[in-house]
């Protein structure tokens, strides 16, 4: 049987354990009951109360309550969660756009100044350029990140936040986390007041970049994608100090709501467990699939970090994590031709489906048109139209066939 100790990510001999064994282990263990080596799924909403309960802090998460608090299936999920990406604690909620949420509602107050990144995914975007300026006062700016000197000349002294997404969604720029943090800590020293970077390592994962190693304050990831990485669960989670998860669970989860299911956290701990065997074929799949793209004559551009035509290849090579990790699974391509000839060539593929999402067993391909409300902030090759492309796990050679295949049928030259 295997040890408490590793269930728990210790080691057994004084060398630390790998990514792999972590992701298969953390987070899970014998069940007490049953004997059954995988942890149940507990969907009660209430749980048995001790014989004096007058004195129980109804709004606490550490014990289990009610649901909405905490419960079991979320805790042991959090316990991998914050092992993988290098924290203290972890807070697994409901959505990554709860995740969102619940960092800038906790950390920004009426008059404070957040910094995030001109391209971010939509929903960071509507809520740091709209909703939290007009209903909550907070100041917010866009600037480029991929270049550190913004983000120094649009701080200020009530800046509370600089929020990066890295690669971006969806045009793949990186933004270098180590360069912002030591500038933006730095302006937190000269101010006396605590300037926090929170980094949305959704495309990257904790397998391939790390964001806390490099400097960052917390860590948000869409669980919804690669961690769980079958389509098929929601969540987000939240990687920082157990004292600010503590005000994250009092304030997003306990107060707001933002509870993930318990059935939705026992399916993404179980898609977690292959995360590093998957990742590694994405990257690879990814890759290949970039490269085989700027050969194309009639691909317009291609957008990849690992690409040594990406103006971020540099930066994107130096945050990788261990020395077999990659640069994720999306990428975004154009075509030379106009709106419905990139429609035409989705229409003509077989294997990758047209749907939006990332992260799946299955490669998923969405166009984006000219009237994307954030299409002003997109270098120029975007503008006439592009596709993110989320290259799956099936087999590389399938899935260039299967583009060079839509392309001949759609009337292109491959």
């Amino acid at each position: 049987m295997t040890s408490d100790l590793v269930h728990h990510g210790k080691s057994f001999d004084g060398k630390p354990l790998g990514f792999g064994t972590l992701s298969i282990h953390l987070g899970n263990g014998v069940d007490a009951e049953t004997g059954a080596i995988r942890r149940p799924i507990t969907l009660a909403n209430a749980y048995a109360l001790p014989y004096d309960p007058s004195d129980i802090n109804w709004s606490s998460s550490d014990v289990n309550l009610y649901t909405r608090n905490g419960h079991p299936n979320q805790r042991y999920l959090e316990e991998k969660l914050a092992r993988l990406e290098g924290s203290e604690d972890a807070v697994v909620l409901a959505s990554g756009v709860a995740a969102l949420s619940a960092t800038f509602t906790t950390f920004l107050n009426r008059g404070d100044h957040a910094i995030f990144s001109d391209t971010t995914y939509i929903a960071a975007y509507r809520l740091l350029n709209q909703i939290l300026p007009e209903k909550y006062g907070i100041e917010t700016s866009i600037v480029d990140t991929s270049d550190p000197q913004n983000v120094a000349d649009a701080l200020r002294p009530n800046t509370k936040l600089v929020h990066i997404e890295t690669p971006a969604n969806p045009t793949l720029k990186v933004s270098d986390i180590k360069a912002i943090a030591d500038l933006v800590h730095e302006h937190g020293q000269k101010t006396g007041t605590e300037t926090l970077v929170s980094v949305d390592n959704t495309f990257n994962t904790p397998y391939n970049v790390r964001p806390l190693d490099l400097g960052a304050d917390i860590v948000i990831e869409s669980l919804t994608k690669y961690i769980n990485g079958h389509g098929d669960a929601l969540g987000g989670v939240i990687a920082t100090t157990k004292a600010r998860a503590n005000e994250i669970r009092f304030t997003a989860q306990v107060n707001f709501g933002g509870i993930i299911s318990p059935f939705n956290a026992w399916l993404i701990n179980r898609g977690s467990v292959t995360l590093p065997l998957r990742i590694r074929q994405h990257n690879a799949s990814a890759l290949a699939i970039a490269k085989h793209l700027e050969s194309i004559p009639s691909v317009r551009f291609v957008a990849y970090p690992g690409l040594e035509s990406h103006p971020h290849h540099d930066v994107a090579v130096s945050q990788l994590a261990r020395p077999d990790s990659g640069f994720g699974g999306v990428l975004a391509f154009g075509l030379d031709t106009d709106h419905d000839g990139h429609n035409r060539f989705v229409s003509k593929l077989n294997v990758i489906t047209s749907a939006v999402s990332l992260g799946h067993d299955e490669s998923l391909i969405v166009f984006l048109g000219e009237d994307d409300e954030r299409q002003y902030l997109y270098p120029p090759e975007f503008h006439r139209g592009f596709f993110r492309l989320a290259v799956g796990l099936e087999d590389t050679d399938d899935l260039i066939r299967d583009i060079d295949h839509a392309l001949a049928k759609a009337g292109f030259e491959v």
